[in-house]
């Protein structure tokens, strides 16, 4: 007697094998992305560069068309801080720093901020990323407020339109609103001295 025939398959089918060899391809998404960036930081490394210091689009591109209305309460030396528009990069060097209250790096790189903030020549600019107001004030209440002008850029777009890939990032804008210098991620004592303050100068110089 033969058995009957269940339309199943056999354990030995080839059609069914080749089911269970079946691997979706998302599964390997997360290791495709992690191994670039790996990539990209080794391939930083080897070129003796700063890791951080990514290329950027806007490099030699002058600054996006943006305006941003003020933090709400913050003040300094008694006068309330104003926000910030693209005319306001104009005819003097500027720093743009992007920061947030709960930035936790920002929070870290924030005493190299303040000695920036003595250099002679330029302006220091914040962007106050996804922020709430009474936060912002907080966070500059205790560590100090080294910023000529912050700009609240509440729902992020100012932040898009300057291809910033997380906070903290800071800019170096000339004289002509030009975007000269992006440093992503936060200074520290190294990159500020030895990276940060040289392109600094340079483009102080007009360089």
């Amino acid at each position: 007697m033969t058995a009957p025939e269940t339309g199943m398959g056999s354990p030995g089918d080839p059609e069914l094998n080749s089911g269970k060899r079946r691997f979706p391809v998302l599964v390997l998404l997360p290791l495709i992305v992690f191994t670039a960036l790996a990539g990209l930081f080794l391939f930083q490394l080897m070129l003796g560069g700063d890791p951080q210091a990514i290329p950027s689009a806007l490099i030699n591109k002058p600054a996006p068309e943006f305006a941003l209305g003020a933090v709400e309460g913050i003040s300094k030396d008694g006068e309330v801080v104003p926000g910030f528009s693209r005319e306001n990069l104009l005819g003097k060097v500027s720093v743009v720093n992007v920061f947030a209250s709960w930035c936790v790096p920002c929070r870290q790189e924030h005493p190299l901020l303040e000695e920036l903030a003595k250099v002679d020549g330029i302006q220091l600019l914040g962007i106050n990323y996804k922020d709430k107001p009474e936060n912002a004030r907080r966070f500059l209440g205790s560590l100090g407020n080294p910023y000529d002008r912050i700009g609240a850029d509440d729902a992020g777009r100012a932040a898009i339109e300057w291809g910033v890939y997380g906070v903290p990032e800071t800019f170096i804008v000339d004289e002509e609103g030009v975007i000269r210098y992006k440093f992503i991620g936060p200074l520290s004592p190294i990159s500020y001295n030895q990276v940060f303050v040289p392109e600094l100068i340079k483009i102080i110089n007009g360089e």
